[in-house]
């Protein structure tokens, strides 16, 4: 399996009276989401599967996902991509999906860095994980651990460079 992992891009900051799970992408956030994936389809990524996180940026940013890779069916929501996620649930969500050739995942830190260390067997790896970053892990293996190779791992400033 060809697993993506897409963080969601920038967000309006936190203030009172707004939950975090509502926060939505700034229009900075969307027009740079954009300029990425639109990059990023020229190198052939083709999810079959997208699952996101219900939290409204992630949400945003799996439908710009959408429309910039050409993916044609619905959005798959699964908590198991909530941000305060631990790396093992998220991995059991993904097992759930081991027949899809490319899978690609919407979420947020800091369950990406931890599930990125938890894929390719190092849990102490430290990742930095911009937000609108992409990364390719190709996953060999289903069993209770996971056993991942990092293919390539894209800052969000792609289409920018």
């Amino acid at each position: 399996m060809e697993l993506y992992l897409l963080r969601h891009g920038i967000a309006e900051p936190g203030r009172p009276g707004l939950s975090d799970s509502d926060r939505a992408l700034t229009s900075e956030g969307k027009k740079k989401l954009k300029e990425f994936l639109r990059a990023v389809a020229g190198m052939r990524v083709r999810p079959e599967l997208i699952l996101s996180s219900p939290l409204v940026r992630a949400k945003q940013t799996a439908a710009i996902a959408v429309e910039e890779l050409n993916y044609r069916e619905s959005v798959a929501i699964t908590p198991a991509l909530e941000p305060e996620t631990a790396p093992a649930v998220a991995w059991e969500e993904v097992r759930l999906h081991k027949d899809v050739k490319e899978l690609m995942l919407v979420g947020h830190e800091p369950l990406f860095s931890q599930l990125f260390a938890h894929l390719l067997g190092a849990p102490s790896l430290t990742v930095d994980f911009k937000k609108g970053a992409l990364a390719r892990i190709d996953l060999e293996a289903f069993g209770p651990r996971p056993k991942g190779v990092l293919r390539w791992l894209l800052p969000p400033r792609l289409a920018h460079e």
